[in-house]
């Protein structure tokens, strides 16, 4: 993520700032990528602390509180906190997938439609299962809570497990679609890489649960997960696209200069050569990982790329890069 400018007296303005030191209201232009002053703010502002303007098209909401059609009840137990906080998850995630062009105003596809769903309900505990399936992503708000993020991640032994992440997992899915739909080479291209997605979902992921990743995934597969089923292994992978890229852009916004990039002027998102991307995107996280270590927190990027496994990041990188389908 970039760093930006206050409109009115040009002071830094991180993405997710409400105002700026020199007292101004901040509301974020998606369109423009970057802050406006004196525009109609999202009506979900004192709501949940959205700090997007409003789109014209939108009946008062912003571009990316628009997309999303269910919301839970705000008034049981921390789902409006949850909820908060999974919107600007989204916020985040949808911002750097415009650098691409995905979801802008000039994207004539279609976007994804979220539903925000709580296992808090007026008529007793819900089950939320989360994932995607023809263009709705469902998010589990549970997972928006920091106790329960970590519970769950130690549950199911996965190194990393954050709100983004599963944003950008479940989008991933979408933009499968996206261009199964929009370009004719695409499944082959897909099958010749991640495997045939057109093996029994439901069978495969039954299999993965009942015996785990097969073994010696670590050399064909960026997690346990990719190893069920192709679309996981896309999404997994396509993820992890969208992770290094917006680490190495945010590295250098902050300025930090380490090889193999030490150029304060790269722009990660117009790379388009994805193994010069991946290179420094790595090397980052292995710096970020021990600076980590040293306040005793866990590794902010804990995956090791093995040839096959970075053939699959060039790959997703290839499709997603681009213009939008």
């Amino acid at each position: 993520m970039r760093m930006f400018s206050c409109p009115a007296c040009g002071a830094t303005a991180f993405f997710s700032n409400m105002a700026c030191v020199c007292g101004v209201e901040l509301m974020f232009d998606p369109a423009k990528h970057g802050f406006a002053v004196n525009v109609p703010a999202c009506s979900n502002r004192a709501e949940i602390s959205c700090n997007w303007a409003a789109d014209t098209n939108t009946a008062g909401l912003c571009r990316s509180c628009a997309m999303t059609k269910v919301i839970p009840d705000a008034f049981r137990g921390d789902n409006r906190m949850l909820w908060a906080s999974a919107e600007a998850s989204k916020r985040w995630v949808l911002a750097t997938l415009a650098r691409w062009s995905w979801f802008t105003p000039e994207d004539a596809g279609q976007s994804p439609e979220f539903h925000l769903l709580s296992e808090d309900t007026a008529s007793g505990p819900a089950v939320v299962v989360m994932g995607h399936a023809d263009g709705l992503v469902t998010i589990n708000l549970a997972e928006a809570d920091p106790v329960e993020k970590i519970r769950r991640r130690e549950a199911l032994s996965e190194r990393l497990r954050t709100m983004t992440i599963h944003f950008r997992h479940e989008i991933a899915h979408f933009l499968f679609e996206r261009l199964t739909a929009s370009r004719p080479e695409f499944p082959d291209a897909f099958r010749a890489i991640f495997g045939d997605e057109r093996e029994d979902y439901g069978k495969a992921l039954k299999r993965h649960y009942a015996n785990g990743p097969p073994e010696g995934w670590t050399d064909e597969f960026i997690t346990p997960y990719a190893s069920s089923h192709a679309h996981e292994d896309w999404a997994e992978s396509a993820a992890h696209v969208m992770h290094l890229t917006d680490m190495l852009d945010s590295a250098v916004a902050s300025k930090l200069l380490l090889p193999p990039l030490n150029n304060l002027d790269y722009d990660a998102y117009a790379e388009r050569d994805p193994d010069p991307l991946i290179d420094a995107a790595a090397a980052y996280g292995v710096s970020l990982n021990h600076v980590n270590r040293s306040m005793g927190h866990g590794d902010i990027y804990p995956f090791v790329h093995k040839p096959a496994v970075r053939a699959k990041l060039v790959a997703a990188h290839g499709w997603i890069s681009g213009f939008a389908a």
